[in-house]
């Protein structure tokens, strides 16, 4: 005979419907409505997260503060956050820890390469392109992390945007790939380094997608066409997908996953060459 005690451990546990309710979090990387990064926050924003998100420029900005209104982000928390510029990543992180006073999620959405190297044979990528890539691709993660660590008081997820690219060739991707492959590997250290505080770090990889950033690969309407052929669902996938999977994988009940690259992609990954 069950007891009491047992018949309810034996019932499924609730899910709330808003499972981010009263959860912080930070977007960086949206450039305007079409960005995989706006998916992802919309997303939060339905799960019943808050938010604060980043815009590059002044130049941005216009594409950016329509958004800002729409997902009810205060205005002390819609900030510039160019990683180039000395000190704007700091100021980011002080106006979250006045404001909130802690951080629970953390999504980094950018990446960059001088069009002459991401066009161009890695054979000759320029020592400066390299080092840029990997400066705003690859350290702008570590250097929020860093920011990010001591504000996770009660643990927290961190998330950071890959490709494919990054573990396979993917002709044209050019400087990109190694930058990719960079940022997952840093983002497997920091799990590890980071996983005794509660704080998880995963890779979200996701298919191609028509944005801005994408648009700057060259001959990319043929990765694609490519893509939707060759994928198992034979479809692309959407930013609004990939941010809803991406806060599921936020949620608490995704707990036990960090240090993973996390293919959004229909599949593509799983097919041989």
């Amino acid at each position: 005979m069950t007891t009491a005690s047992d018949d309810a451990a034996l019932r499924p546990t609730p899910i709330s419907q808003q499972p981010l309710q009263g959860k912080k979090a930070l977007v960086v990387g949206i450039a305007n409505k079409d960005s995989i990064a706006f998916g992802c926050a919309r997303a939060f924003r339905a799960f019943g997260a808050d938010l604060s998100i980043t815009y590059l420029n002044d130049k941005t900005k216009q594409f950016t503060a329509p958004l800002a209104a729409a997902l009810d982000v205060e205005d002390a928390l819609f900030l510039p956050c160019d990683v180039r510029e000395p000190g704007q990543i700091t100021a980011v992180f002080k106006a979250i820890e006045e404001t909130w006073g802690k951080l629970d999620i953390l999504l980094h959405s950018i990446a960059f390469a001088p069009r002459d190297d991401l066009h161009g044979r890695v054979t000759d990528c320029s020592l400066d392109g390299f080092l840029q890539t990997m400066d705003i691709s690859v350290h702008s993660l570590i250097r929020m992390v860093r920011k990010a660590e001591p504000l996770m008081k009660d643990g927290g997820t961190i998330l950071t945007m890959s490709y494919f690219g990054g573990e396979k060739v993917v002709p044209h991707y050019g400087i990109m790939g190694p930058a990719k492959a960079a940022l997952e590997a840093s983002a497997r250290y920091m799990a590890y380094e980071l996983g005794e505080k509660g704080i998880r770090v995963n890779v979200v990889s996701p298919g191609p997608v028509m944005t801005r950033a994408a648009s700057g690969i060259d001959r990319f309407d043929e990765l694609l066409a490519q893509t939707k052929e060759r994928s198992p669902a034979r479809r692309l996938v959407t930013a609004e997908e990939v941010g809803m999977a991406t806060a599921a994988l936020a949620c608490d009940f995704a707990g036990i996953v960090t240090g993973e690259t996390l293919y959004m992609d229909g599949g593509y990954n799983i097919m041989a060459g």
